[in-house]
This record gives structure tokens, C-alpha cells and sequence, in this order.
């Protein structure tokens, strides 16, 4: 059974840093690119993010280019996002999904399995 599982969400004040794990079972992490999303309250789920299988590229949403870092450890079948410089717009639920095309996706359709979300709050 594959399972995803974030960790690492929290309260954290504007300017702020969290980073955040994906850990991956029941699947060999470095055959898939990897992609985080979000959703806050009352509007759809975004993209935020994406590495390659490899974690040699990687591709980010605008609003979060140049604060925000996905890497990859495949030995640990994890994944992370290094959060910089939070605001409390990226206030949100963040998802990691896992997407087995040959090609790093950035629309939800693109990934084929989810984890439950782990909850990040920014304050001002």
C-alpha cells in the first residue's frame, strides 16, 4: 500500500521558515517526480512546486519562486520543502504527491498519489 505522509507543518510568524517531509512507503520514490501543492480555505488546490525523479530540476510557481526549495533524499524515500521569507498568504494545507509520468508535472492531474496534507500557518 503506498502512502505519503507530511510532516513538519506549524504556526510560524511572517519572515519565518519551516521546512517541510514528505516521507514515501510502499514505492520507490526515485522512480517518480515529486510535487507539492496546497490549499487554503475556500479556494482550490495550487501548485507550489516539483523535482524531477532525480531532484536535477526542479520548477516552482511564481508566488513562491526564490523562497521556497524542494530536495530529495531517495536513499530515505523523502522529500522536502524548505520554506523562506514566510507570508501569511502561504498560509495553507500542503500536500505531497507523486507523479509516475516522464515528465514533472505542475496541474493536479499530473500526480497519481497523495498524501494527507499537513497544516502551515503564517501570522503577521
Amino acid at each position: 500500500q503506498v502512502q505519503l505522509v507530511e510532516s513538519g507543518g506549524g504556526l510560524v510568524q511572517a519572515g519565518g521558515s519551516l521546512r517541510l517531509s514528505c516521507a514515501a512507503s510502499g514505492l520507490t520514490l526515485r522512480n517518480y517526480h515529486m510535487g507539492w501543492f496546497r490549499q487554503a480555505p475556500g479556494k482550490e488546490r495550487e501548485f507550489v512546486g516539483a523535482s524531477s525523479w532525480s531532484g536535477s530540476s526542479t520548477t516552482y510557481a511564481d508566488s513562491v519562486k526564490g523562497r521556497f526549495t524542494i530536495s530529495r533524499h531517495n536513499a530515505k524515500n523523502t522529500v522536502y520543502l524548505q520554506m523562506n521569507s514566510l507570508k501569511p498568504e502561504d498560509s495553507a494545507v500542503y500536500y505531497c504527491a507523486a507523479d509516475p509520468s516522464a515528465v514533472p508535472g505542475t496541474k493536479l492531474s499530473d500526480y497519481y498519489y497523495w498524501g494527507q496534507g499537513t497544516q502551515v500557518t503564517v501570522s503577521s
